[in-house]
C-alpha cells in the first residue's frame, strides 16, 4: 500500500484526497466502531477510450457461504482487470483488512471495490457469509443490482447459501449469478450434480433457475494467473456474463436524493464523511441536506463528493459515494442514518406493511404468530427493534402465510412505501415484508414497545 498511495495521491486533489486515504487506511487496520470504512478504497474506473468515467454503472457483489470463496473471487477479478487496466488489484489482505477479519480468516464487514469491463463500470460489494455478520450482508445487498452467488464444488449449497439466496430476493435483486468455486478439486460428474442443485435452489427462491448462467472455475487458480479452464477463463466468462444478463439498472436521478448512510469516519482538519449508495436523485456539491435517523433529525451540507477516491462535482443514483459533511460530528452519525435533500423525507416509528412468514421448510418459524410480537427489524443498512401487529388485531400469520402488519419501531427512521424490511428472531430470518404506508408516530411509554397502544 505503501508504493500506491504517492501516485494516488498525484491523480487526485492532493489535500483533502490524503486525509480521506489516511483515515481509510487507519479504518482498516485499527479497531474501532466504524470497522469495514474502506469503501472508497479503491481506484476510480474508467471508459478504457476516454479516460472518463461514462461507461454505463452497475452495482454487483459476491454472496454465498462462509468460506467458499467470495473474497478470493474478487480479488481474482480484481487482479485480471487490473492487467487489462481496467482495475487496480486488491490482494486478498487488502480487502479483508479489519483485524478480526486477519484474524479468523473471515470477511466481517460488506466491502466495496471498483473495476470496469469494456461495457461497464462496476462497484462490487464483498458481503460476509458468516451466520454471525448476516445483518452486515443484508447491508450489502441492498445496495446490489446483481449477485454472483459463490458455492464450494466441494460443499454443494450450505445453510448461508439458502439464507442470502432469500435475503437477495427480498432486497429486490432479480438477476444471480452462479460461479460453482473448488471446480478443480472434484470431477466433472460432482460439477454437473452441484449446477442442477443449484438451478433448482434458485427456481425454488423465485428466480430463474433454468437460464441464470452457472460458471465452474477457481478463484484461486485465476489469482494465481493459471491459464487452464478453471483458472483466468473462467472469470472472464464470469465478466461476460455480468455485463449481458444484469441488465443495466434504470435509475431515478430526477427525484430528491436519498442516501442510505453504510459507514463514516473523520478526516482530521476537514469533518465526517458518509459513506453509502445514493439510491435516489442527484446530488451535487455544496447542496443541502438532512440527516435523518434514530430519532435525530440534523441539518447540513455536502462540501465535497468522492467516488473511489476521486472528487467530483456531483454523483447519480447507483453511485456508491463518500460525502464530506459540514458541521456534523461523528459521534452523531450512526450507520443506517440516511442522507437526503432537505425537507424530502421525514422519520416515524410507525408503519403499516404487507409482511410474510416464511415456512418451516424455507427455515422459519413453525409456531404461527400473534400480535405484539417483538424482534429485531432489518431495512437497508439499519437495524432496530420492532413490535409487529396483525391486522385485524386478533388475527394471527400462520407460516407460509401474507398478512398486513402495522409495525411500531423503538426508533423513529425514515420508512418509505415499496421499501423492504426484513424480520429476524434468534439469529435466522423469520419474515419479509414491504412498507405500504407511514403512519403517524406513536408514543412509547417508558420506551417500552410491550406498552404502545397500536390501533388494528
Amino acid at each position: 500500500m505503501s508504493g500506491l498511495l504517492p501516485k494516488l495521491w498525484r491523480q487526485c486533489d492532493a489535500g483533502f484526497l490524503r486525509r480521506i486515504n489516511q483515515a481509510l487506511i487507519d479504518a482498516g487496520t485499527k479497531p474501532n466502531r466504524w470497522r469495514g470504512a474502506r469503501l472508497l478504497a479503491t481506484s476510480a474506473v474508467k471508459n478504457p477510450a476516454t479516460g472518463l468515467r461514462e461507461l454505463p454503472h452497475c452495482n454487483v457483489g459476491t454472496i454465498g457461504h462462509v468460506d467458499h470463496g467470495k473474497t478470493t473471487l474478487t480479488a481474482a477479478i480484481t487482479r485480471i482487470q487490473s492487467q487489462k487496466g481496467l482495475a487496480e488489484y486488491l490482494s486478498y489482505d487488502q480487502i479483508d483488512r479489519a483485524p478480526e477479519e486477519k484474524a479468523r480468516g473471515i470477511t466481517i464487514n460488506a466491502c466495496h471495490i471498483g473495476y470496469a469491463t469494456t461495457e461497464r463500470t462496476y462497484a462490487h460489494t464483498d458481503c460476509p457469509g458468516h451466520a454471525d455478520y448476516i445483518k452486515n450482508m443484508i447491508s450489502g445487498a441492498s445496495q446490489m443490482d446483481g449477485a454472483i452467488l459463490v458455492v464450494a464444488a466441494t460443499d454443494g449449497q450450505m445453510p448461508q447459501t439458502r439464507e442470502h439466496l432469500l435475503l437477495a430476493k427480498q432486497v429486490g435483486i432479480q438477476r444471480i449469478i452462479v460461479f460453482i468455486n473448488k471446480a478443480d478439486l472434484v470431477d466433472q460428474e460432482v460439477l454437473e450434480l452441484v449446477e442442477i442443485e443449484m438451478r433448482e435452489m434458485l427456481s425454488d427462491f423465485g428466480f430463474d433457475g433454468v437460464n441464470s448462467p452457472v460458471i465452474c472455475g477457481s478463484a484461486l487458480l485465476a489469482l494465481r494467473e493459471d491459464k487452464s479452464e478453471f483458472g483466468v477463463p473462467s472469470i472472464e466468462k464470469l465478466l461476460e456474463h455480468c455485463d449481458t444478463y444484469i441488465p443495466t439498472p434504470q435509475r431515478d436521478i430526477a427525484s430528491p436524493f436519498i442516501l442510505p448512510i453504510d459507514n463514516a469516519f473523520t478526516v482530521p482538519g476537514r469533518g465526517t464523511v458518509v459513506v453509502g449508495t445514493i439510491k435516489r436523485g442527484t446530488i451535487p456539491r455544496n447542496a443541502d441536506a438532512d440527516l435523518l435517523g434514530f430519532n435525530q433529525n440534523l441539518k447540513t451540507s455536502i462540501s465535497d463528493i468522492q467516488i473511489f477516491r476521486k472528487s467530483v462535482p456531483q454523483a447519480q443514483a447507483g453511485e456508491n459515494v463518500g460525502a464530506l459533511l459540514r458541521g456534523i460530528k461523528i459521534s452523531a452519525v450512526e450507520r443506517g442514518m440516511l442522507l437526503c435533500a432537505t425537507g424530502s423525507e421525514d422519520i416515524s416509528n410507525h408503519f403499516e406493511g404487507s409482511m410474510y412468514l416464511l415456512s418451516r421448510a424455507e427455515g422459519g418459524r413453525v409456531k404461527p404468530m400473534l400480535s405484539k410480537y417483538i424482534q429485531q427489524l432489518f431495512s437497508q443498512t439499519w437495524n432496530v427493534p420492532a413490535r409487529i401487529d396483525i391486522v385485524p388485531s386478533e388475527a394471527m400469520l400462520m407460516p407460509g402465510e401474507h398478512g398486513q402488519v402495522r409495525v411500531t419501531l423503538l426508533r423513529k427512521m425514515v420508512m418509505t412505501p415499496g421499501q423492504a424490511f426484513t424480520i429476524r428472531e434468534n439469529g435466522a430470518t423469520v419474515a419479509t415484508g414491504m412498507v405500504t404506508q407511514r403512519l403517524p408516530s406513536l408514543d412509547l411509554p417508558k420506551n417500552k414497545l410491550s406498552k404502545v397502544l397500536v390501533d388494528c
